[in-house]
């Protein structure tokens, strides 16, 4: 099966969970470790429990999941909004994992899998530090994050994420402020081979 530029050798659909009223929201929901095929969830009513386990099991992949609040107590949406996994880094807010069990499985984990973890605070998850994905590029990693963000760390979490990936921010104050989210929901993965076009590289 050919899509775009890419080769699509499976399709997995869980869109029938929907007539259940059980969700798991795309790329916000899961923060995926792929090297290592680790998910990592928090539990809410946009990340079903059930069909994370199912998700898991189609894809292969090991679950942490874990409760978390932001600084009102309510449970935060999406994954991505309080994690984010770099090659060799990963960006976490502690202080919104109240079970002191499951914050240190959680960082335990990353540690054990080689990550370099910045532990932010939970007004810094607030202003989107949280919210940031690596990219690769041709010269070398980078990631992507808001200005918001950037200017929320401090300067030794700031040097860490720098010695990892070149940082790449950009201002997007509508989404943030209307939309509730950061440069991560804006961004979708692309994890897929390129098929041989017969082209050459089509890429612009």
């Amino acid at each position: 099966m050919r899509k775009g530029g890419f080769r699509v050798s499976r399709t997995v659909d869980l869109t029938h969970r929907e007539a259940e009223e059980k969700y798991l929201e795309g790329t916000g929901s899961v923060v995926l470790d792929r090297v290592h095929r680790m998910a990592y969830a928090c539990s809410s009513p946009r990340t079903d429990l059930d069909v994370l386990g199912e998700f898991a099991q189609l894809l292969d992949y090991d679950l942490m999941t874990f409760d978390a609040t932001d600084s009102s107590g309510r449970a935060i949406y999406h994954t991505n909004v309080l994690m984010a996994i770099g090659t060799a880094f990963a960006v976490v807010c502690g202080d919104s994992i109240a079970n002191m069990a499951h914050r240190t499985a959680v960082f335990s984990k990353l540690r054990a899998t080689g990550h370099n973890v910045v532990d932010i605070t939970r007004e810094q998850m607030a202003q989107f530090a949280a919210n940031v994905l690596e990219l690769a590029s041709p010269a070398a990693k980078l990631i992507a994050l808001s200005t918001t963000a950037l200017d929320s760390l401090n300067r030794t979490q700031r040097a860490i994420l720098e010695s990892h990936a070149a940082l790449v921010p950009v201002s997007i104050p509508t989404i943030e402020r209307v939309g509730g989210g950061g440069v991560r929901c804006m961004l979708a993965e692309i994890h897929l081979p390129k098929r041989d076009t017969g082209y050459g590289d089509l890429r612009t």
